[in-house]
C-alpha cells in the first residue's frame, strides 16, 4: 500500500463511568451531544477537515451502537479509496490502556507505514485542523508533537501539565500535580513520528511494571531518553465531557452562540451520520426560546433554554426549561422538566416534575441508548 504522510488513531473505547446511567448502552463517544450528534463526531469530522483519511477507532466497551453509527466513516467524508474509519476492537485481549490499545494495532498501522500517527481521544468536545500540529511537527523534527491548551491554575491537577522551554520544547511532565510548575495542560492530542512511536511502545509492552498509558507510562520514558518532545498551543473551544456536569455545561454552550462552538461553520463543520428522519412539528400553542430542536420532533408545550433530539414529543402545558431531552422521549401535558437530563425512550407523565429549578443536574434514566 503506497505511504501516507499521517494516518489517526481514536481511542473510544471508554466506558465513561462519571457520565453515569448515561453510558449504561453505550460507550462514551457514542453518547448524544447537541440534540443531532454523537460526541465522536467531533474528531471524525475533524479528521476530515484536517484531509485524513485513514481513521483506527479503537473500541471495546458496549461497542455495538458506536460500531453501527460509524460504519466505514462516510458520513465524514473519510471512505476515499484504501482509506476509511476502520473498527479495531481488541484481537484477543481487553486493551489494558491507551498505549496497549494503539501497540495492539500495530498491524493496522503498519499497512499504511505512516511517517505520523495522530493518536486522538473520541470524547472531547472542540473544532481542530491537525495539519498545522504535524507541519509543525516536521519543522521542527519532533518525535513527539503534544497539543496543550492553558487552563486555570487552580484545575491543573486534574491534567497532563508540561513544562516547556522559550521554544515550547518539554523539559518535564507533570502527570496531575498537586503543585504545577506550569498550566500547559494536556490535550490527550498526540502527533508521533511512527517510528518513534512504534520503538516506545514496543519497550512499554515489554515492562511489567507499566500501567500501559500514554501520559503515565510512555510521555515520561520518552523525556527520560532525550527524545525531542514539543508543546503545541491550541486556544480554541475544548471540554472534557466526563462528568454529568461538564456534559451539560457543554450542550448548554451550543445555546450562547459562541464565536468558539459554531458546529455549522464552513471552515470546521461538525458531521453527523444521522438516519434520514421527519420534519420537526411546532404546534400554534408551543412556546420555544433559545433551544435546539432535531428532526421529527412535535412541540406543543413551552421549551426553554433546552436541547432536543430525535422524535421528542412535547405536550400541550408540558414545560421543559434548561434540559437536555435524548431521542424518543415523551412529556405529557402538565410535566415540567428543569435543569434534567433526559434519557432515550421515556415517558414523563402528566403532572410529573423532573429536576429542580438550582442546583444539581439531575438524570432521569429509562430504557436504551438509541
Amino acid at each position: 500500500m503506497k505511504k501516507t504522510d499521517a494516518i489517526a488513531m481514536l481511542l473510544a473505547g471508554g466506558q465513561g463511568t462519571r457520565l453515569e446511567d448515561l453510558t449504561q448502552h453505550n460507550a462514551k463517544p457514542g453518547v448524544m451531544f447537541g440534540g443531532k450528534y454523537r460526541i465522536i463526531d467531533f474528531s471524525l469530522s475533524n479528521c476530515f477537515h484536517s484531509e485524513i483519511y485513514t481513521v483506527g477507532v479503537m473500541t471495546q466497551y458496549r461497542p455495538l451502537l458506536l460500531n453501527r453509527y460509524i460504519s466505514n466513516g462516510n458520513a465524514w467524508a473519510l471512505d476515499k479509496v484504501n482509506q476509511g474509519a476502520y473498527i479495531l476492537p481488541p484481537y484477543s485481549d481487553w486493551y489494558r490502556g491507551t498505549a496497549d490499545a494503539v501497540y495492539q494495532n500495530f498491524e493496522f498501522i503498519d499497512m499504511y507505514d505512516p511517517e505520523y500517527v495522530v493518536i486522538l481521544s473520541g470524547d472531547h468536545i472542540y473544532q481542530m485542523n491537525y495539519r498545522p500540529m504535524i507541519q509543525e511537527a516536521r519543522e521542527k523534527d519532533a518525535d513527539l508533537m503534544i497539543c496543550v491548551r492553558r487552563v486555570p491554575w487552580e484545575e491543573t491537577f486534574r491534567f497532563g501539565i508540561m513544562n516547556t522551554d522559550a521554544d515550547f520544547k518539554i523539559t518535564e511532565f507533570q502527570e496531575k500535580p498537586k503543585e504545577a510548575k506550569s498550566n500547559l495542560a494536556s490535550m490527550g492530542i498526540y502527533v508521533f513520528k511512527w517510528s518513534v512511536l512504534k520503538e516506545a511502545l514496543e519497550k512499554d509492552h515489554q515492562n511489567p511494571e507499566s500501567t500501559k498509558d500514554f501520559g503515565h507510562d510512555v510521555i515520561p520514558t520518552l523525556l527520560e531518553e532525550g527524545k525531542k518532545l514539543y508543546a503545541y498551543t491550541f486556544d480554541g473551544y475544548w471540554r472534557d465531557v466526563g462528568t454529568v456536569e461538564s456534559y451539560y455545561q457543554a450542550n448548554m454552550d451550543l445555546l450562547d452562540t459562541r464565536d468558539d462552538l459554531d458546529l455549522t461553520s464552513e471552515r470546521l463543520r461538525v458531521f453527523s451520520n444521522n438516519e434520514n428522519r421527519d420534519p420537526h412539528f411546532v404546534g400554534e400553542k408551543s412556546s420555544i426560546y433559545n433551544s435546539l430542536i432535531a428532526d421529527g420532533c412535535y412541540i406543543n408545550g413551552r421549551v426553554s433554554r433546552s436541547v432536543l433530539a430525535h422524535d421528542v414529543v412535547v405536550e400541550e402545558g408540558a414545560v421543559i426549561e434548561d434540559a437536555i431531552i435524548f431521542g424518543n422521549v415523551t412529556v405529557k401535558s402538565g410535566a415540567i422538566i428543569r435543569r434534567a437530563i433526559v434519557a432515550d425512550d421515556v415517558t414523563v407523565l402528566s403532572n410529573e416534575s423532573v429536576g429542580t429549578k438550582d442546583g444539581k443536574i439531575t438524570l432521569h434514566v429509562g430504557g436504551g441508548q438509541s
